[in-house]
């Protein structure tokens, strides 16, 4: 090779080179554009809280530092009691979750398909939804007692109907159109469900899901609150009777964490199985 093509060469390298080099930091700026935008405003939130505890603008007693709720947080669960809380309010918020999920999805889809039984069933199932949980919740002990089952229960209950709802609204909207092709073209009732109607509502039960794991969160927090010795929501109760501020927050925050992940785990879920929905809605 000459000394000519040897630089040409190197220039033609270099050159590649530094295209690379700016296309990576473009999509590096781009990314963290876009994470900024994203949880930029949450961050300048804790920023504040912490500044604003820090300097005294706002109570520490009551608001501690952010600093002071993780380090709460740290202590709790590096000791393993918040462990312990984690995994019992798991245990019953999820059982309740899935005694829902078992119930309400073929209800829903039964319901959605067969109209006689949606009229049947329909009276009752408005009755019910329009009643609290939590007005509901002194029944359920009065019936099942201050232990597991009543916790339980009224987080099932709550969690039901939200799927129920969302079930038969996925199968009154799909397509009649799409349903009348299939029969034209000779595919039976089963194969019709199976290739039509339950594909197209699976979008909105994965919505239902979504707003189902959110309540069975919130009525945690509620039952735990009234005759329990342990999970999270006696623990945040517990640290306010016992002004212990920093791990209140520490275990609200957990909350919000499950409640987070819950979400996010959903909405995978939801693209993987339904790519042609957008799971972000």
């Amino acid at each position: 090779m000459s000394l000519q093509e040897l630089d040409r060469s190197i220039i033609h390298e270099g050159g590649s080179v530094s295209a690379k080099a700016d296309e990576y930091l473009r999509r590096s700026g781009a990314a963290a554009g876009s994470w900024l935008s994203r949880y930029g405003l949450l961050i300048a939130f804790l920023a504040l809280w912490q500044a604003a505890s820090t300097a005294g603008w706002i109570n520490p007693a009551v608001f501690p530092s952010v600093g002071a709720i993780l380090s709460a947080l740290w202590t709790g669960i590096s000791g393993g009691a918040l462990l312990d809380d984690i995994a019992i309010s798991l245990q019953r918020s999820g059982t309740a979750f899935v005694g829902a999920v078992v119930l309400a999805i073929p209800l829903g889809l039964l319901m959605g398909q067969v109209r006689a039984i949606e009229n049947a069933l329909d009276p009752v199932l408005q009755l019910f939804r329009q009643t609290s949980a939590l007005a509901l919740y002194p029944v359920f002990i009065l019936l099942l007692g201050l232990g597991e089952a009543s916790k339980v229960f009224v987080i099932f209950w709550a969690t039901l109907f939200p799927l129920l709802l969302s079930t038969i609204s996925g199968v009154k909207e799909v397509d009649s159109k799409l349903i009348e092709m299939a029969r034209v073209y000779g595919a039976s009732r089963l194969t019709v469900f199976r290739r039509v109607v339950l594909p197209g509502a699976v979008p909105s039960i994965f919505v239902g899901l979504r707003l189902s794991a959110t309540t069975a969160l919130l009525l945690l927090i509620a039952s735990e609150m009234i005759g329990a010795n342990k999970g999270i929501g006696f623990q945040v109760m517990n640290a306010q009777y016992n002004f212990q501020i920093p791990l209140m927050f520490a275990a609200i925050f957990i909350l919000a964490g499950l409640g987070l992940v819950s979400n996010y785990a959903l909405v995978f879920a939801q693209r993987r199985l339904c790519r042609w929905s957008d799971a972000s809605n």
